[in-house]
Parts: structure tokens; C-alpha cells; sequence
């Protein structure tokens, strides 16, 4: 039993900072917002679409210095709309990345 209020596996961690994002065979990277992270998954927004399957390669970096900045291959599991020019990815970690 899960004693927290969601009744997900990990509990999402709200972190509103900077991150880059660039697909694994590429070397440009675009900026987004780290919404949010737990576990299993990370929550951004990105002024581009990006695919449902699409492969990734993120890095957040925390503001502050207590908390080490965090390399990850993540699959897109959704992209929706939010605003004009703005939206909302969901991905799954696939694995993490030393720093």
C-alpha cells in the first residue's frame, strides 16, 4: 500500500528550473522548463511538438547547489497543446546517465 496521496509508484517532485533537451543522434540542444520529476518519469514544456515514441536525452539542472544535476534518456509518453507556441511533455526514464 502506497502511503502517499497519489497512487502512483514514485511521488512527483514539483520542479519549476531550466533544462536542455536534444535527441540521442544529434548535437543541438533546445531549452525547456523542468515542471516537475519523480522516479520514473519527467514533466516538461517545450516550445516545439514533440512525437508520442520519441527517444530523448535530457539534463536538469537544479538552481540550487544541494541538488546535483540529473542526465536521462526519456521516451515521450504524450505532448499536448497548453498554449500557442507552448507544451506540456510527459516521458518516461529509460535510464540515467553519469554526469
Amino acid at each position: 500500500m502506497l502511503d502517499h496521496a497519489e497512487s502512483r509508484a514514485f511521488i512527483r517532485m514539483d520542479v519549476s528550473c531550466a533544462m536542455t533537451y536534444k535527441f540521442p543522434d544529434s548535437d543541438q540542444s533546445f531549452v525547456g522548463t523542468c515542471l516537475n520529476l519523480s522516479g520514473s518519469g519527467v514533466l516538461f514544456t517545450a516550445d516545439q511538438v514533440l512525437e508520442a515514441g520519441a527517444a530523448l536525452e535530457v539534463t536538469i539542472a537544479p538552481e540550487n547547489s544541494l541538488t546535483p544535476p540529473m542526465k536521462a534518456y526519456v521516451e515521450v509518453i504524450r505532448c499536448k497543446d497548453v498554449e500557442p507556441g507552448l507544451y506540456q511533455v510527459a516521458t518516461e526514464i529509460k535510464g540515467i546517465k553519469a554526469v
